[in-house]
This record gives C-alpha cells, sequence and structure tokens, in this order.
C-alpha cells in the first residue's frame, strides 16, 4: 500500500490520528518504532536542523529534500509542512509534485506572506482570500496521486480573528482541499468550536510553549479533530537532553558512563544495521566462497 493510501485508511478508520514531529532520519525512526501510525515533517524542526529559526528561510528544495529523507526512513505515512508553498500557484504546482516525488502523503498550505514565520509567534501577515484559495486550486489541479493529502492551513486567527480563520478554510475546502487547519487557537473554547464551524475534517497542531491552550490527546478527539501534529515534541526534548548532557560535561570535564546503556551496535540497529548486514554476504556464491584462494605464481 502506497503511504498515501495509508494515510487515508487511517483517516477512513475510527479515532484520531497522532502524528508526533520530526526533522530527521533519527527522528523518525525514533517515532515510527515507538508505534505512531503517521509522523508530521515540522518546518520549525526542519529550520532548525540547518541552523535557523522558523522565519521561512528554507527553501522548497530544502524541504523537499529533508520530507525525502523521512519518508525513505520509514514505513509509515509522513505529512510535511510545505508553507506557503513558496509562492503564486507556479510555485504551489511545483511544490505538489517535489512533495509527492519525495514520497510524502501529504502537505499544509497556508496563508501568510513570505516570508513566513512560526503560526505561534506574533506579528504574522496574511494573503487577500483568494489569492489562498487560488492556492489551494493550483495544490488540488497539481496532485497525481488522488489520495495525496492537501491540508489547508489558515494563519488568520492571530491577524484578523476566528471568524475569519474559519470562513477561509471553508472556502479552501470547497476548493479541493481535503482538510482543514486553522492554526492557534487561543482558547479552549475555539479548540471545541473549530470543528463543529468547518465544513470538514479538522487538524489540530499542538505546539509547547505556544499561543494554543494544553490539553490531551483525548480531549482533541473528544471535540472532532481527526488529525493532531505535534511538531515541538521531540525537538524541545532533544534541545533539552542535549543541554543537559553538555552542561554535565563542562561542569564535570567526564563524558557519561558506558554503563547500562545501549552498546554501539545496538544503536545501529536502530537504524536497520542487521538489513545492511546481510547485504554485505547474501549476494556471495557459497561454492566460490568455500574454494581456498589460489597460489600465488612464484617470481621468475
Amino acid at each position: 500500500m502506497t503511504p498515501t493510501a495509508k494515510l487515508r485508511a487511517l483517516l477512513a478508520g475510527p479515532g484520531m490520528v497522532r502524528a508526533p514531529g520530526v526533522y530527521d532520519g533519527i527522528t523518525a525512526r525514533l517515532a515510527a518504532q515507538a508505534g505512531f501510525p503517521a509522523l508530521y515533517m515540522t518546518g520549525a524542526g526542519t529550520s532548525a536542523s540547518r541552523g535557523f529559526p522558523d522565519f521561512g528561510l528554507l527553501t522548497m528544495s530544502e524541504m523537499a529534500g529533508n520530507g525525502e529523507v523521512i519518508a525513505r526512513s520509514v514505513d509509515v505515512p509522513v505529512i510535511a509542512d510545505a508553507d506557503t508553498g513558496y509562492g503564486n500557484e507556479l510555485n504551489v504546482t511545483r511544490t505538489i509534485r517535489e512533495y509527492e516525488r519525495a514520497g510524502l502523503a501529504g502537505l499544509h498550505l497556508e496563508d501568510q506572506g513570505f516570508p513566513k514565520k512560526c503560526g505561534h509567534l506574533d506579528d504574522k501577515e496574511i494573503i487577500p482570500r483568494e489569492d489562498y484559495v487560488a492556492k489551494i486550486r493550483a495544490a488540488v489541479a497539481a496532485r497525481r496521486d488522488p489520495n495525496f493529502l492537501i491540508i489547508a492551513r489558515t494563519d488568520a486567527r492571530a491577524v484578523i480573528g476566528l471568524e475569519e480563520a474559519v470562513a477561509r478554510v471553508n472556502l479552501a475546502l470547497e476548493a479541493g482541499a481535503d482538510m482543514a487547519f486553522v492554526e492557534a487557537a487561543r482558547t479552549v473554547e475555539e479548540l471545541a468550536a473549530i470543528p463543529r464551524m468547518v465544513r470538514g475534517p479538522c487538524l489540530l497542531n499542538v505546539v509547547r510553549g505556544g499561543k494554543t491552550p494544553d490539553l490531551s490527546m483525548g480531549e482533541a478527539e473528544a471535540m472532532g479533530y481527526r488529525i493532531a501534529i505535534l511538531p515541538s515534541l521531540l525537538l524541545s526534548a532533544v534541545v533539552g537532553a542535549c543541554d543537559e548532557a553538555l552542561r554535565v560535561l563542562r561542569e564535570t570535564d567526564t563524558p557519561p558512563s558506558s554503563a547500562g546503556v545501549p552498546s554501539v551496535r545496538e544503536r545501529f540497529r536502530r537504524w536497520g544495521a542487521d538489513e545492511w548486514d546481510a547485504l554485505r554476504t547474501c549476494f556471495r556464491d557459497p561454492v566460490l566462497a568455500a574454494e581456498p584462494a589460489p597460489a600465488p605464481v612464484p617470481a621468475k
């Protein structure tokens, strides 16, 4: 089954899909091995992994390339951040084609001006309604796989208000988008109202330290959300763990003990070492391998 068909099957089933945010092959493998049925390629994490803030500084090709790394690292479908589509309808068309080619199962497009910024920062700018809806129409027309999921994201809540945000995603759904993503709701009441007001399935963005109030996945599911993405889950955990390990090394001048931790070999198994080791010998002829090496020819 293709990644896009897997994602559609998940959405057709009961319950809400939980998709942890990942940003490289390591975090992708860890999240898939933890048993999550889908993953989310976070734009903020992708930017951070290249040493940048989430200010729209990465190009489409950088984002699609990272999506390809993540998608080939796991057997579960990956939804990806596609920012603004990186331009107008022409750029959106190419973005869809490149993300599909990368093996991703879907993406979301937003209505911010370019360069954009993280949806949980202040002073965002949004484009006119018709410009946004035109991008959604272009995205729908550009996809080759009808199962490829197109998610319409709006940042209008922070700029104009919730009513405008809901109106925008409803127009996007009418234009062919598969799912709505209203970014940065401010209260639990707003979170609960969005799935009731939107005329289609909804995605919830759960950002640690963001503008949206904390809630459990069960609460989000009960509100009617179909997908919850958690872009900051692993990024914030990694930053905290790295800061602590570096602090201890600086203060003690002693690296962590090897006692009780997985060996190098065990760690490499997480990234497929056994599979790759099997390839070292499986193509060799066992008969030829058992024959003794020819004796060296004596020099004259």
